[in-house]
């Protein structure tokens, strides 16, 4: 890292916006799930990963189709391959998580689909120099950086940028109209330290808690709004030999005018770039949708055919935009994320653009497993304005 050239601002802006956006008209979907590992007869018993590892490599269920990680607090991940088709997805995952389950209850375990951890206290088991400057940066705004670590699991749904600059644009207004829609659909974490919180997405609380300039939405104009973003984000940390430390409120901004530390270069940019995590994050060929609270067994797919139908279908894409539409004509980003997370379905412009939303996707679905999982999630829960969050509450 020494040897390399420094920075420069304008190189930096440069690279940060070519890096969050390429152009990319495969088509292709993808999802990153996580689910909180738990033990039904104890649920402050916080397994660790690799013990969790070595139960799947002994009962011959590590994943065959998808990457298997942890989460700093122990919670598992499956990742897909960019995938051709929805359903591509979904039996990908399913084959795993299907192996995973069978493998963790012959030892006394299951995967939690919740958004939070409902009773225990967060805890990091994952101990590397990132996760331990991750931390302490956190720390410095208080707990909320804690829990995020250790305490949330998502749904992460991954759709390409489209194949040109207006598609680039397009998708990612898309994207941030319907995030509050997302998070108020798939509200699932009411419950805190065993008691129902004020929030329907008290995960979404959580993360909208830890330091503002890497987890605020980005919004605006994709490369210039991307690279501004990054370049004015706090640094996690400086990397070196020894313990990763870094000046309180330094931004990457900063660090490159700095004349006292060591020049930034671009694999310190690259890394930087991998702390960021607004709700909706660019990732060169896909935008990545972060606001999803994790969900119980095959209903994963559920955003993730809802969020596909919406961007790829121009029917299903036009009848949802004049809905988000709608929503948004009165309020601001902040004032819906926060109702989305609160108040969820319960709130009555949220609940119509959601069902909206829903009705879209459904109306174009052509396979008949998807259509449904989708039907049976409506019913559920959007056509009665509720979320799985407002039933955890009522079964207290």
């Amino acid at each position: 890292m020494s040897d390399a050239p420094p920075l420069s601002i304008e190189a930096a802006f440069e690279h940060a916006a070519s890096q969050g956006f390429g152009p990319n008209a495969r088509g292709r979907v993808g999802a990153e799930v996580e689910w909180l590992v738990s033990s039904p007869t104890d649920r402050r018993r916080r397994p660790d990963p690799e013990s969790v590892r070595a139960l799947l490599a002994a009962k011959d269920a590590l994943p065959r189709c998808t990457r298997l990680s942890f989460e700093p607090g122990g919670a598992l991940e499956l990742s897909t391959e960019p995938e051709a088709s929805v359903r591509e997805a979904f039996d990908a995952l399913e084959t795993d998580r299907t192996r995973i389950v069978r493998a963790l209850a012959s030892a006394g375990l299951e995967l939690l689909g919740l958004g939070l951890d409902p009773v225990r206290l967060p805890r990091r088991v994952l101990r590397t120099e990132r996760y331990q400057a991750m931390e302490e940066l956190f720390d410095q705004d208080g707990r909320a950086g804690r829990w995020m670590m250790a305490n949330t699991a998502s749904v992460q749904v991954c759709l390409d940028t489209g194949p040109d600059e207006a598609a680039i644009a397009e998708r990612w207004t898309l994207a941030h109209r319907l995030a509050p829609v997302l998070v108020a659909a798939f509200a699932n974490s009411p419950l805190r330290r065993g008691e129902p919180s004020q929030w329907r997405s008290t995960r979404q609380h959580v993360w909208a808690a830890i330091d503002p300039s890497r987890s605020l939405p980005v919004g605006g104009d994709p490369r210039e709004a991307w690279a501004r973003y990054a370049l004015d984000a706090r640094v996690m940390a400086l990397r070196g030999p020894g313990r990763w430390t870094v000046p309180r409120g330094l931004t990457f901004r900063d660090w490159i005018a700095s004349g006292t530390l060591r020049p930034p270069t671009l694999d310190d940019l690259d890394f930087h770039l991998t702390t960021l995590f607004p709700p909706v994050r660019p990732r060169g060929s896909y935008l990545e949708l972060r606001m999803i609270d994790s969900q119980p067994g095959r209903d994963w797919i559920v955003p993730l055919a809802l969020a596909a139908a919406i961007f790829d279908d121009p029917h299903a894409r036009e009848m949802a935009r004049e809905a988000l539409e709608a929503l948004w004509h009165r309020a601001s980003e902040r004032e819906l994320y926060r109702r989305a997370a609160t108040v969820a379905l319960g709130d009555e412009a949220l609940a119509r653009a959601t069902k909206a939303c829903f009705d879209a996707a459904l109306d174009v679905q052509t396979d008949p497993a998807l259509e449904a999982l989708l039907e049976r999630f409506t019913a559920a829960f959007i056509t009665r304005s509720r979320t799985r969050a407002d039933d955890l509450v009522t079964a207290r």
